[in-house]
């Protein structure tokens, strides 16, 4: 462990290289490639409607058809809508589980920081110039890894 009073850590590395991050982004891009999919098939389908009704067109008055394609493209805005709800979702969850690791490791970052005599910990990336020494995250990653490992037994513990 680096003896000085100022340590870098790289949180997005801390977050990814965890356990409990790799469990989490792994989830997410499992989730991310069902939507995909799902959004493919609709796609494919909505583009099997709109050829009928474009096929319908040519068969039907203006009146006749206005209805049917009014309808047709509150469908295709609904699906819109509701896709993009559920990457909303999707985003907020990947969100929500980083900042639920950092509410968790913050007691292993506070042992970090009195165990080297440090008074500061900053962000890797907002220091300029450094030395490798001062970068403590690998140690957190493997302090935090046996303390909450990928973290679902804490993520789904009941609240107090």
């Amino acid at each position: 462990m680096p003896q000085s009073s100022v340590l870098t850590l790289s949180s997005d590395r801390l977050f990814a290289d965890s356990e409990f991050g790799t469990r989490v982004l792994r989830e997410i891009e499992a989730e991310s490639a069902l939507l995909g999919e799902e959004n493919e098939r609709i796609v494919a389908e909505l583009s099997q409607e709109e050829q009928i009704l474009t096929d319908q067109r040519a068969t039907m008055t203006a009146e006749e058809f206005r209805p049917l394609a009014e309808a047709f493209d509150s469908k295709v805005q609904s699906h819109r809508e509701g896709q993009r709800a559920k990457l909303d979702a999707l985003a907020r969850r990947s969100e929500e589980a980083r900042q639920k690791f950092f509410e968790l490791v913050q007691p292993v970052l506070i042992d970090l920081l009195r165990e080297t005599g440090a008074s500061i910990v900053i962000e890797r990336s907002s220091v300029f110039l450094s030395s490798d020494r001062t970068d403590i995250t690998d140690a957190a990653i493997a302090r935090i890894d046996a303390a909450i490992g990928d973290g679902s037994a804490v993520e789904n513990a009941p609240r107090e």
